[in-house]
């Protein structure tokens, strides 16, 4: 839990480098939190009929799309490339 509060606190810092727990647990952290997202909008009720999450699972994305993209950055730092390789999975 400290290295998802941490990348959270280095919320757009692009410099530097990520070990690979610190991007791992982010990773398994993120992927929690966002399940629980989607199952509190299903229980709610806000769910989009057809979609499956609603407006918290949204909230949630967007609010950790930019510390996931610093973290990837960071942890491509880490193995020697550069930053820029992240546009290869587009």
């Amino acid at each position: 839990m400290n290295w998802y509060l941490k990348v959270l606190k280095q919320y757009a810092d692009f410099s530097g480098r990520a070990r690979r727990s610190e991007y791992w647990y982010f990773v398994l952290f993120n992927m929690i939190f966002a399940i629980v997202a989607v199952i509190l909008d299903n229980i709610l009720g806000t769910a989009i009929e057809g979609v499956g999450y609603g407006p918290i699972y949204g909230l949630y994305a967007l609010a950790v799309l930019v510390p996931g993209l610093a973290v990837t950055v960071r942890r491509l730092h880490d193995v020697g490339k550069s930053g820029w390789m992240f546009l290869i999975v587009l």
